[in-house]
């Protein structure tokens, strides 16, 4: 279409330029016009001929089948680059993540090689073509699932070079798996890493190496949890039963955001700690209340810690937010234990003042005798509830300051804490 339209205006150009000395100007220009574009069509014609040729011409007794180079004992040298498209998730409770991206290979396949015409400077393969084409055999060794995109076409794209470079790219979704140290968690951060291997062929036949420029990543790339810091390549080459492959690595570093964490589990639950203890600021006598309190925020408590860890796999080492939810448990049921204490104070000092009342009323022998039990009864009274009352004066310091050492102890542990990688 394009040199369909330069042919036209090359024309009218022509047309209106050139001026003849005789004849019917406007005739002849429209003459010469038709001539260039009937010219052009030609010329068109035979650069789209010459493609159908040259491809023809190369896939002639061409075997896709055999790699290149194989009778030359040379391996061919691939290149690798990812673009990253996005991150789509990453899942703690089964361990791997999700990532759409193309990946990008280039090679050298010199039975290609092909003399260009005009100003041709690549082949371009329709994805029925490409199946002719010998291409590497990658594969993703700690993949889940995969799929390569097939609407509305397989997108896949093939160029060959005249100089019998090829360029394979492929848009894949894949789901890897990423072994991660919970340790820390919610305060953590995460390695996870991609690693591509050649299935069948040594490094005698095909050597994978990445690309200058190894990874390329969307604008707008962003992580719902984590942000995306640094992402590192790596050669590592393996030996299987004494054969040497190919392998390439990309590392991935995760740092995971504590924003959500710290409204949804953080704030909730210290407020729920902080509200147990307004059971110590209630009269003692106030048994309702306070025992409605402490087993509301008992329970609160224990299905908050249950929703945290809905979606934790069960590991057996202790992580950041068991930590943390334990001890908060703890705290509204040691208030919820400082009332039973209390209310026991209180029950012991009503069975002393119902035993008093039964004596004075069988008693009954004169006033000294009555006067000197009643004051027996007052003094009784009095010691009880100071007991009961000093005890949750006490509690109202004791709670607050141990849980601040506790936070204290807590945040400079796991903000400043690395674990010890597992061998």
């Amino acid at each position: 279409m394009v040199r369909l339209i330069a042919c036209l205006g090359l024309g009218a150009f022509l047309g209106a330029v050139v001026r003849p000395t005789y004849g019917d100007i406007t005739v002849f220009s429209n003459a010469r016009s038709v001539g260039i574009y009937f010219l052009c069509m030609v010329t068109m014609g035979y650069a789209e001929n010459a493609r159908e040729k040259i491809l023809t011409e190369i896939f002639n007794g061409y075997d896709g089948k055999i790699p290149p180079n194989y009778d030359n004992d040379t391996p061919v040298k691939s290149s690798v680059q990812f673009y990253i498209i996005g991150i789509d998730s990453i899942n703690e409770a089964t361990m791997d993540f999700s990532m759409s991206f193309f990946v990008r290979q280039r090679w050298v396949d010199n039975r290609l090689n092909y003399t260009p015409t005009l100003n041709m400077s690549r082949l371009e393969l329709d994805t029925k073509r490409m199946s002719n084409v010998w291409v590497p055999d990658l594969y993703f060794v700690n993949e889940k699932k995969a799929d390569v995109h097939h609407v509305t076409v397989p997108n896949k794209l093939m160029h060959i070079y005249p100089d019998g470079l090829v360029v394979y790219s492929m848009r894949v979704t894949a789901v890897f798996s990423c072994t991660m140290d919970l340790q820390k968690y919610p305060l953590d951060d995460q390695k996870c890493y991609i690693v591509l291997e050649s299935y069948g062929y040594s490094t005698e036949t095909l050597v994978m190496r990445w690309h200058p420029n190894p990874v390329e990543k969307a604008d707008n790339l962003q992580l719902p949890q984590f942000e995306l810091q640094n992402i590192t390549d790596y050669i590592c080459d393996v030996t299987y039963a004494g054969v040497t492959y190919t392998c390439l690595k990309l590392e991935l570093f995760l740092h995971r955001n504590l924003g959500y964490y710290i409204i949804q589990v953080y704030i909730p639950s210290f407020l729920i700690v902080i509200l147990s203890w307004v059971s110590f600021w209630l009269n003692v006598d106030s048994t309702p209340a306070r025992i409605s309190l402490g087993l509301l925020t008992v329970l609160t408590m224990t299905t908050q810690s249950q929703g945290a860890k809905a979606s934790l796999p069960r590991v057996s080492y202790i992580k950041a937010i068991d930590i943390w939810m334990s001890t908060c448990l703890l705290f509204v049921f040691a208030a919820l234990i400082e009332f039973a204490y209390v209310n026991v104070l209180a029950r012991v000092d009503q069975r002393k003042v119902n035993s008093v009342t039964s004596k004075l009323n069988e008693a009954k022998e004169d006033e000294e005798e009555k006067k000197q039990n009643q004051e027996s009864w007052c003094f009784t009274k009095l010691e009880d509830k100071e007991r009961a009352r000093m005890l949750d004066k006490i509690s109202r310091a004791i709670f607050p300051a141990v849980f601040l050492v506790f936070n204290i102890i807590y945040w400079l542990v796991y903000v400043f804490w690395e674990p010890s990688p597992a061998a």
